[in-house]
């Protein structure tokens, strides 16, 4: 087996937050998911993560869960294969509710953008010009 990317989040609306992931165009496998939690498929065969109810996920730790939208700790940041397909991904997340904290930022030799998602987990999108 690949080693894979797997990361939990904790969600405060596991409906509304699978919703909005799907609306990025994020699956997700039934298989591991269940009440408590969905497994989503980011990058298949390699990152993945589990949206998981903010009961379920406290009953993983022995410290308070903290909400995103409190305070950060981890910006999970994804490459994209174009500028196009970041743009894509950033209009899709604004249109499914997400806030655009900047605009993007362009470096010539790299794209990129952020997006905070219904939780306020911070998501940073990336492009890096092949010969970069």
């Amino acid at each position: 087996m690949n080693k894979q990317i797997i990361f939990n989040l904790p969600v405060q609306d596991l409906d509304k937050s699978k919703a909005f992931f799907a609306a990025l165009g994020f699956s997700f496998n039934a298989q591991y998911s269940g009440e408590g939690a969905a497994y989503m498929n980011i990058v298949d065969g390699h990152i993945h993560a589990m949206l998981m109810t903010e009961a379920f996920f406290a009953s993983f730790i022995d410290k308070p869960v903290i909400r995103a939208t409190e305070g950060n700790e981890v910006i999970i940041c994804l490459s994209c294969e174009s500028r196009e397909e970041l743009d894509s991904l950033i209009a899709k997340a604004s249109a499914a509710g997400a806030r655009i904290p900047h605009p993007p930022e362009d470096h010539g030799f790299m794209y990129d953008q952020g997006f905070e998602d219904l939780d306020g987990h911070l998501w940073n999108l990336v492009w890096i010009a092949p010969e970069a």
